[in-house]
């Protein structure tokens, strides 16, 4: 069976699935979208899955052409299988740095954990324990075709870990990526972060010193919080919090640009 009968099928048995398919071509951010929404409402979501399971590298990069385009679908992906992951099964979460690097998603020719999305393609190559400012000496050909050009610190707002803590769920698209990721950030950033004017010393998330190198370091942490007006300058004390790793993988939000 062709990859357009397979997709133009998966419409006709669940009526949700919006992917596009002219001749051999498929719109894989509306599948991320779509796997999510599914998520999202309760209803199935063979259908995408099994449309990411038949991909291959070369349509990837044959379609996800623009960094908008990467950072929408390879967001939307890691929250999806997070969520599918932690609803088969919460007790792998036990051990959190092996639920990370374990391959579990089936994609474009491949197994990969969600270590390798993140560091690998999202955050192009950085070294999972290098806090943003030590690259992987050799990256594999897959991650290197797949990933972004350059680093956007704002993913880490949009990203979730299925933690308590982490940043809440939303479906991203290339068209709204830059207005949605600056809607999801400044709601995260407002709502874990405490100046204290006494004391001049503002309290904020530990995603800051944890991936340090891709905000800048502390000043460009400071900056960043002085930008969103969360602190009144960048002379303040930089604290950070704790994280709280209890699971919540309902953790859905609809921003003004979701399409």
């Amino acid at each position: 069976m062709s990859r357009v009968i397979i997709v133009l099928f998966s419409s006709l048995m669940i009526g949700a699935v919006s992917v596009v398919a002219q001749s051999s071509e498929i719109d894989y951010n509306r599948v991320s979208e779509d796997l999510l929404n599914a998520l999202k409402d309760g209803n199935d979501t063979k259908a995408y899955t099994d449309i990411l399971e038949a991909s291959t590298i070369d349509e990837l990069v044959e379609f996800l052409d623009t960094d908008h385009k990467k950072l929408a679908f390879w967001i939307n992906i890691y929250n999806s299988y997070i969520i599918l992951t932690l609803q088969g099964n919460q007790e792998l979460y036990e051990n959190r740095s092996k639920f990370f690097k374990t391959p579990r998603i089936k994609i474009a020719g491949e197994e990969v954990g969600f270590s390798k999305i993140e560091h690998g393609i999202i955050r192009r190559s950085q070294w999972l324990l290098g806090l943003g400012v030590i690259k992987k000496p050799f990256p594999g050909k897959w991650e290197r075709k797949l990933r972004v050009k350059k680093r956007e610190y704002r993913v880490h707002f949009a990203l979730n870990c299925g933690a308590i803590a982490c940043p809440p769920v939303t479906v991203y698209d290339p068209i709204n990526l830059d207005k949605q990721l600056q809607f999801m950030t400044d709601k995260y950033l407002k709502e874990n972060t405490v100046y204290d004017e006494a004391k001049n010393k503002v309290t904020t998330t530990p995603l800051f010193s944890w991936f340090r190198g891709d905000f800048g370091g502390k000043k460009g942490v400071k900056k960043i919080l002085a930008d969103y007006k969360l602190i009144p300058s960048k002379k303040v004390k930089l604290k950070f919090k704790g994280y709280d790793w209890n699971l919540d993988i309902d953790n859905f939000v609809e921003t003004p640009y979701n399409r």
